[in-house]
């Protein structure tokens, strides 16, 4: 069983950035694939991007370019720094794992989910 501890959502202005952390406890991630999602309200859950434990890494294409993915697997924790931030990224941002090598779009292959943490983007 993996626990994580999301933070640094919050609310921030066009063009602006911040940095989620995704704390994983109970099994180490180095093997998995851990991806970050999004949920705005009334919309389906969106795959965001995703890293391998040989960290490649796959964005959807709006946040192509404005977000990256990264690992620290000596802290156990994955980050997405998200800038140029836009109101339409305003949604609800989950970290997952998946327990194999190969990655997927598919959020109904992931095992571990986070809590979620807020992230709007409003003046």
């Amino acid at each position: 069983q993996v626990q994580f501890v999301e933070s640094g959502g919050g609310l921030v202005q066009p063009g602006g950035s911040l940095r989620l952390s995704c704390a994983a406890s109970g099994s180490t991630l180095l093997f998995y694939v851990m991806g970050w999602y999004r949920q705005a309200p009334g919309k389906q859950r969106e795959l965001v991007a995703t890293i391998t434990g040989e960290d490649s890494t796959n964005y959807e294409d709006s946040v192509k370019g404005r977000f990256t993915i990264s690992r620290d697997n000596a802290k156990n924790t994955v980050y997405l720094q998200m800038n140029s931030l836009k109101p339409e990224d305003t949604a609800v941002y989950y970290c997952a794992a998946r327990v194999s090598a190969a990655v997927s779009t598919d959020k109904n292959e992931y095992d571990w989910w986070g809590q979620g943490t807020q992230v709007t983007v409003s003046s």
